[in-house]
């Protein structure tokens, strides 16, 4: 039998708040969250949402912020969106293969967003909460064996530099806080499905259950840091 999901890092009654929600991993958040009988609601943010959120549009991660002022704070952020391929867009094999254009929308949605979102949802962000944002194994530079995804690979490295020197910041105002950059794995998904990794992916619900689940361990002392979801500190 399941062990019942709780996460009893974050208090009784604790608000969540999920960006990128209509996604695989994003919904299967949601689905959890919901499921704790610890927390006392979940707000879904999404280009399909009310108030919407687009990081392709800058100007509705302001709006949606200013709207939902008056829910905060939240005990737990989640930042789950990105971009790895869509349409013309697909991970460079070469040096060669580099557009500028696809090159400014993997940045858009996986840099330039999120470092808005930091900008307005970490105010919203409790005094002993903790905010999350999927990063990804191929944005560590340490770890970068195999080289290509020129595009992918910058936009994740950087932004784990901005939730880095976030998380320096928050410990002046908020030591208490958690700002942690996680890499989920290779999840059953649209994003993933083209790859050859795919074989090996995990369903959404078990990565998000995992993720979720790491979270609640990880302390303030760990805010700033790179972790895999089985709990791995990885290096940038």
């Amino acid at each position: 039998m399941n062990t019942p999901f709780q996460m009893n890092s974050l208090g009784e009654g604790y608000r969540a708040l999920v960006i990128g929600s209509t996604g695989a991993l994003g919904s299967a958040f949601c689905d959890w969250l919901n499921q704790d009988p610890r927390c006392g609601g979940v707000r879904e943010l999404g280009r399909r949402s009310v108030p919407e959120l687009d990081l392709e549009k800058p100007e509705s991660i302001a709006k949606a912020a200013a709207e939902l002022a008056g829910e905060a704070p939240y005990q737990l952020i989640v930042h789950a969106a990105g971009l790895l391929h869509r349409g013309v867009i697909k991970p460079e094999k070469s040096y060669s293969a580099i557009e500028e254009e696809a090159f400014q929308a993997v940045f858009q949605v996986n840099t330039l967003g999120p470092a808005l979102v930091l900008r307005h949802f970490l105010p919203m962000l409790a005094s002993d909460g903790a905010m999350a944002m999927l990063s990804a194994k191929v944005g560590s530079i340490g770890d970068n064996r195999l080289g290509g995804w020129y595009a992918y690979r910058a936009s994740k490295a950087a932004l784990n530099m901005l939730i880095k020197t976030a998380a320096i910041e928050l410990t002046r105002t908020r030591p208490q806080c958690r700002l942690l950059s996680l890499h989920p794995g290779t999840v059953i998904s649209d994003l993933s499905k083209p790859f050859s990794g795919a074989a090996a992916a995990r369903p959404a619900s078990v990565a998000a259950r995992e993720l979720l689940s790491l979270i609640d361990r990880l302390a303030p002392a760990d805010s700033g840091s790179f972790f895999a979801y089985d709990g791995e500190r990885l290096p940038w």
